[in-house]
């Protein structure tokens, strides 16, 4: 059963004060075989390495139970009798948030000891029905979790988050108890009221950045939110290479005039098919912004247009290393990522004609054909940044 609209997922960390390592581990995966998305939160206690190591495992496990299928008290359990538990407090050693997002939309969420989650309808705070989940053998037996099942809507949002964020500014003038629940709560109304589309890569950013400034950008614990948020998807096109059938090229730029999104070409080729066909001039950029690739065009109507092989290449090296905290560049192929995390179901349209020119033996080794670039690009952004990729051939 397909679902009726797409769930970005993003999250955003600030790593304790002094630290090089964050202390709560995030994970997510995209169960394609089932269309489920199962994402994990966990909060290792204390800070650094050690933290990183106990979140890891804690997340690792969660996210590897739950999509076998376990129930959910099951899971807690063994991810409860195999963490260590501190001698001193008698309390595990890393909390977790677990949601599962089924093939027919229903979401499952169960919860230990993280800040409760927040849930937003329409804008404003929604509250499923939870129910607690006790724990009745093994040295945690007493133990108490949270659990709920709903139906997202449209525009839903689901907002994790670790007690850097709900402890932020604790002993502050301003939040001597800290931040807590119900402000952050008012606070992400508060910004989905004033942009009601936000991203879940800007909403978490803009909640872990206010949780760092009042801890006084000094913060005193690992900081992390993640969101789901289920909406339309934002569309993107990538057309790279001319049709193996020159006759076809009136088809590829039928295909991009009526995309219903954003566009990029990549390749002087297909832009020349494209502006042929369409009747529309190319304007030629001289500013190198990346000295490594030659500079973008401009062509009506279609949002950016690059070199072909070579910026696509570039593209997946950016994309082998990115994350949230990756500043990236003016260059065409930056460019490109941008538009690609901006984006959540990306098209790409990959013409099979051989271009002589990348058979050179003059050009690095590793220059890839075309085609194996893009399965490339496409698996990094299946299975990091859970998009939704199609590749058709012409």
């Amino acid at each position: 059963m397909e679902r009726e609209f797409f769930i970005e997922v993003n999250s955003q960390q600030r790593n304790h004060h002094g630290e090089r390592i964050c202390g709560d581990v995030f994970l997510s995966v995209n169960v394609r075989e089932e269309n489920r998305i199962i994402t994990v939160l966990s909060d290792g206690m204390g800070s650094g390495v050690k933290a990183n190591i106990l979140a890891t495992l804690t997340s690792t496990m969660a996210l590897n139970f739950t999509r076998e299928h376990k129930e959910p008290d099951r899971i807690a359990e063994i991810i409860m009798n195999t963490l260590p538990v501190c001698s001193v407090r008698k309390v595990s050693y890393a909390t977790f948030s677990i949601v599962d997002i089924e093939s027919d939309g229903r979401a499952n969420i169960l919860e230990y000891d993280n800040p409760q989650c927040i849930i937003l309808r329409g804008g404003q705070p929604f509250e499923p029905e939870w129910r607690d989940v006790v724990l009745d053998k093994g040295r945690n037996a007493g133990k108490r979790l949270r659990k709920c099942s709903f139906y997202p809507a449209k525009e839903d949002r689901i907002i994790l988050m670790s007690d850097g964020v709900a402890q932020s500014g604790m002993g502050s003038n301003a939040w001597p108890l800290g931040w807590e629940r119900e402000n952050v709560m008012q606070y992400a109304v508060s910004l989905v009221g004033n942009e009601t589309s936000i991203s879940a890569h800007s909403l978490a950013g803009k909640i872990v950045t206010m949780a760092y400034k009042h801890d006084g950008y000094e913060a005193k614990d690992d900081i992390s939110c993640a969101i789901m948020y289920f909406r339309e998807p934002r569309k993107l096109l990538i057309c790279s290479g001319p049709p193996y059938d020159q006759e076809k090229d009136g088809i590829l730029a039928a295909k991009v005039s009526e995309y219903n999104g954003k566009v990029i070409l990549c390749g002087g080729t297909t832009a020349d098919i494209i502006a042929r066909e369409l009747k529309r001039k190319i304007v030629d950029e001289l500013i190198f912004e990346d000295p490594e690739l030659p500079p973008e065009s401009f062509m009506e109507g279609i949002d950016l247009v690059t070199e072909g092989i070579l910026t696509l290449q570039k593209v997946n090296e950016l994309l082998k290393g990115y994350n949230n905290s990756v500043k990236l560049g003016k260059g065409p192929a930056d460019k490109i990522v941008k538009m690609i995390m901006d984006s959540d179901e990306i098209n790409f349209i990959v013409g099979t004609r051989i271009n002589v020119a990348h058979q050179d033996p003059t050009l690095p080794v590793d220059l890839e054909i075309r085609r194996t670039v893009v399965k490339r690009i496409a698996r990094i952004l299946e299975d990091k940044w859970l998009k939704l990729i199609s590749i058709d051939y012409i």
